[in-house]
């Protein structure tokens, strides 16, 4: 335990490991659908899906021990959401490049992502957005992870004409959607009270009174199970053929992003290293490094802002470090066989949980390590029980507000835009680019306020939605 604590300096963090282990757990639950959604995203494109899950596995597992080793910093790394789609529905699905060639993208972004680190460009950026801005990604994160909360529970739903609503619950999905929804509202009132209690693990006890709820509604025929339509069995199911073939499958994908006989484009007679040098890998390449770029700005802000790890002057410690990490992941991530893994925005749950430092995301690593041998406990858990914990914790994000002076209203709507733009465009990128253009339009002519680097990114950032 000593060394412990000095390796991760708890005591000057004014934490303990009984503290850290705890966030780090609640950190990972946060994080654990990713194992049983980025698989299925990525099977799309003709990937094997066991394999996936024993990449998507040990590429979370790298990326944040690396992060805990490296920076000492409470955040969770995995496959991320939206990019794994990006790579699956257009690269290889619109675009028609093979997956292989896919990956190797990937790989390249890795390395031109750990030369910028080295060089504390991203650094740089991330400590030239104004604070109000970096207050308002703290909400706009807390109320993204809400929707996706209320989405993987099945509360809301697509809409036609509304674009979503709410669930029924008394259709004829009841026995699956809807319970899901009238579970994960139970559990996010279950989880309120015990916060409000202060009883200890309050968000650990809320996903799991949740999970039980729905393992008695299973039992009872209450919730039905539809693999068919994502509605899986809430009990473990320990199948030792689980894990024979899909280990396999993992050994063959290893190092597939450098099999230059699998290189290809089925919409070109282009083939082999031939495509190194076209205007789409080109395109490729830099839509995954600026996506990747401001999602990491994003999240990083938005998970560590208005806590104790940040500094009064609002710049982050041990940012260099923290963005290090993020592209190491990247590199091996794409190595392994998968799309970007990144930093999640559901690590802000384990900080506000109470991780102060790597040691939070150290247990978060050795849980996603554990996982490859307990898959059937941790896919178990559904999303309409962790659905809670997101809630909550983006209840706390969205009191960043409180530190925003909306007396200026030249600081105060580009920070409004930007939570409004998080949220509506499903993106932390987007949301983050709506800001920062906002701002330097806004504050252009006000000596002082709009850093060199602002009109680099709202240029960028233009440029990007020009090419769109």
């Amino acid at each position: 335990m000593n060394l412990l604590e000095r390796f991760f300096n708890l005591q000057e963090n004014d934490t303990s490991v009984r503290k850290e282990i705890y966030a780090g757990m609640i950190m990972f639950l946060a994080v654990s659908y990713i194992l049983a959604v980025n698989p299925d995203i990525l099977s799309s494109t003709g990937m094997p899906r066991g394999g996936l899950f024993y990449v998507t596995t040990i590429a979370a597992f790298i990326g944040t021990l690396t992060m805990a080793l490296l920076a000492n910093a409470p955040l969770a790394l995995a496959p991320a959401m939206g990019l794994n789609a990006f790579f699956a529905y257009s690269v290889v699905g619109t675009m028609g490049f093979s997956w292989q060639f896919a990956l190797l993208a990937i790989v390249i972004e890795g390395v031109v992502f750990f030369l910028l680190s080295l060089s504390s460009i991203r650094e740089r950026i991330i400590n030239a957005i104004p604070l109000s801005l970096k207050y308002a990604m703290g909400a706009g994160i807390g109320l993204f992870i809400t929707l996706i909360a209320f989405k993987n529970a099945h509360i809301i739903k697509a809409h036609p004409v509304t674009l979503m609503t709410i669930q029924n619950f008394s259709g004829p999905d009841f026995h699956t959607a809807g319970i899901s929804a009238l579970l994960a509202l139970v559990g996010i009132l279950l989880s309120a009270s015990l916060v409000h209690r202060n009883i200890p693990g309050a968000l650990l006890l809320g996903i799991l009174g949740t999970w039980f709820l729905g393992i008695i509604c299973q039992l009872t025929g209450v919730y039905h199970v539809d693999p068919a339509n994502g509605f899986y069995s809430l009990l473990p199911n320990f199948n030792s053929a689980f894990f024979a073939e899909p280990f396999r499958e993992f050994c063959r994908m290893f190092g597939s992003a450098f099999e230059m006989d699998k290189w290809a484009n089925k919409g070109t007679e282009i083939s082999g290293w031939r495509l190194l040098l076209s205007a789409d890998f080109t395109v490729i390449c830099l839509s995954f490094l600026f996506t990747d770029f401001f999602d990491t700005v994003g999240t990083v802000n938005g998970a560590i802002v208005g806590t104790p790890l940040m500094k009064k002057d609002g710049t982050i410690p041990r940012l260099k470090k923290i963005l290090l990490a993020d592209s190491i992941a990247t590199f091996a991530g794409g190595v392994l066989g998968t799309s970007t893994t990144t930093t999640f925005a559901e690590s802000a749950i384990g900080i506000r949980a109470g991780a102060r430092t790597g040691l939070a995301a150290l247990f978060c690593a050795l849980c996603f390590l554990i996982s490859l041998f307990a898959a059937p406990i941790f896919l178990a858990i559904p999303g309409f029980a962790t659905a809670p914990a997101l809630v909550i914790v983006g209840f706390l994000m969205i009191k960043s507000v409180t530190y925003i002076d909306l007396d200026d209203i030249a600081g105060s709507v580009p920070a409004y835009i930007l939570i409004a733009g998080v949220v509506f465009t499903y993106n932390i990128s987007d949301g983050l680019g709506f800001g920062v253009i906002a701002y330097t339009l806004l504050n252009c002519r006000r000596k002082g306020r709009v850093h060199w680097l602002l009109w680099v990114i709202s240029l960028l950032f233009i440029a990007k939605y020009l090419c769109l």
